[in-house]
């Protein structure tokens, strides 16, 4: 036992989880496995064996997210990660091996990672992602990071397939044990009695098909990396070399004709660990001081300060959202657009308190006054419909500047029950109207679901603006056609105009 530590952490320990009505085991650690415990075995016959036997249960989503962040941690090798559940990572590390001085010195490098963070693991190189999986898990002769081949690969027992159980069932009754039992048969006869499925998973494994793995996160269209032989321990050093990526990023992006609204950066820690930044701007960039102003914002705004540790040695910048940005066209005097400098200080302002912090409204499709905008963070890409419905200069405003929610009940009178209206009485106040302009109806949205403000919500609304006596404007609605709709209209103030 450990100094130090207590009988019941020093125990065995084993994840639990219900199947076929009865707790079984699900994972084992070493100790348990060295008792003669095994996965699916029921854990009182479990306890019967071990009766200081530690248990867990088993929790298949914090098991993915483990595996998200060992993917994650594994970038720093290649970008092209498969997760493969339960327990597994596939790499491809074509074009990058000569970084690390070869696939072996990578895959060492990869276990030493790994058994930083706690992880018993297992590396094993081979020409196809089945083949390497297959190995690493069903396989215990080959050494760390040693290439699998096809005579390796002939010795693994059928379950190296992943076949269903009645498939492996149907194998091991017609005689056949390993792969290599399957290796050398033709294909047409195998696939007639056991499925075309079967005859390409053997193929795959053996190295005859070429297959290619699906990485968990789509490839950014540009990331630019810098390696440092020997670690960087100074935050600002480290935003030095940042700069320099940042100008071959958006060199790359004004070749595109494009721009970023998403910068995200990657620190690697020589001691396995990684921190994650992101900013997002309000519209296309590539101005690498801008963004760089950024990124710095947003370390001194982190409630977990930026700790270098022994140094970085992996800084990476990538641009996962893109967009077509053109050249700039700066006024006759030479002066750029105003609304660039507002922008960026909604891009400081929104990384500083973060974007949920900063909206701004945005239109939405519809015709109904009360639906007409919305909120949305900044950074959410713009809409490009429908526009804000503007009026011309010589017309008034056609919706006001002050909308109530909900709309106010008033008393008005009108010469007709589905005429203008003459006066109306709000907040105990009369007003007396002298120019009036409308109607202006509004049909409710029949597809939506009845919601409103009072009565029946799926009524017409005839909007008129108005003016009193002293030349304060409202908008007033009459809710509700005369005799077709309703036999008595009510009147509303919806909003006020400046």
């Amino acid at each position: 036992m450990p100094v130090g530590a207590s009988p019941s952490e020093s125990a065995p320990l084993v994840f639990i989880a219900k199947e076929r009505g009865a707790f079984r085991l699900h994972a084992l650690d070493a100790d348990a496995l060295a008792m003669g415990l095994t996965p699916g075995m029921p854990l009182a016959d479990a306890r019967a064996r071990v009766p200081s036997l530690r248990t867990l249960p088993y929790d298949p989503a914090s098991e993915a997210r483990l595996l998200e962040k060992l993917a994650d941690l594994c970038d720093r090798f290649t970008p092209m990660i498969e997760i493969a559940p339960p327990d597994g990572l596939l790499l491809d590390i074509t074009g990058c091996a000569h970084l690390f001085g070869g696939g072996a010195a990578l895959a060492h490098d990869a276990l030493r990672l790994m058994h930083a963070q706690g992880m018993r693991t297992r590396a094993v190189r081979a020409v196809t992602p089945e083949a390497a999986l297959a190995l690493a898990q069903l396989d215990g002769t080959l050494r760390a990071g040693a290439v699998g081949d096809e005579a390796t690969v002939r010795h693994l027992p059928l379950i190296a397939l992943r076949a269903g159980t009645d498939a492996l069932l149907a194998l091991r009754r017609a005689g056949f044990v390993t792969i290599g039992d399957l290796a050398d048969l033709p294909p047409a006869p195998l696939a007639a009695r056991f499925g075309a499925g079967l005859v390409d998973a053997r193929d795959r494994l053996l190295g005859r098909i070429d297959s290619r793995i699906t990485p968990h996160r789509r490839l950014p269209p540009i990331y630019v990396e810098q390696r440092f032989a020997e670690p960087v321990a100074h935050v600002e050093t480290m935003l030095m070399v940042l700069g320099d990526l940042l100008t071959l990023a958006c060199e790359q992006l004004l070749e595109r004709h494009q721009g970023g609204r998403c910068f995200l950066v990657r620190l690697y820690r020589s001691d396995g660990e990684m921190r994650v930044l992101t900013v997002e701007t309000g519209q296309s960039v590539r101005e690498p001081a801008g963004v760089l102003r950024l990124i710095r914002e947003k370390i001194e705004a982190l409630t977990d300060p930026l700790d270098p540790g022994f140094g970085f040695d992996l800084v990476r910048l990538a641009v996962p959202t893109v967009e077509p940005l053109g050249a700039a066209q700066p006024a006759l005097d030479g002066d750029p657009a105003r609304d660039v400098d507002i922008t960026a200080l909604l891009d400081r302002l929104a990384v500083r308190f973060g974007p949920g912090r900063l909206c701004r409204f945005v239109p939405r499709d519809t015709h109904i006054p009360d639906r007409a905008s919305r909120l949305a963070p900044h950074g959410e890409k713009a809409p490009t419909a429908p526009a804000w419905e503007v009026a011309s200069p010589d017309e008034p405003p056609l919706r006001p500047l002050i909308l109530f929610d909900p709309p106010e009940r008033v008393e008005a009178v009108a010469q007709v029950p589905d005429g203008p209206p003459r006066q109306f009485r709000w907040r105990g106040a009369l007003h007396r109207i002298v120019r009036q302009e409308g109607p202006e109806r509004i049909a409710p949205e029949w597809w939506r679901r009845p919601e409103g403000h009072a009565g029946n919500p799926g009524l017409t609304r005839d909007y008129y603006r108005v003016e009193d006596e002293r030349g304060r404007r409202f908008w007033l609605f009459r809710h509700g056609l005369y005799e077709r709709e309703t036999a008595q209209p009510h009147w509303y103030v919806h909003g006020l105009f400046a």
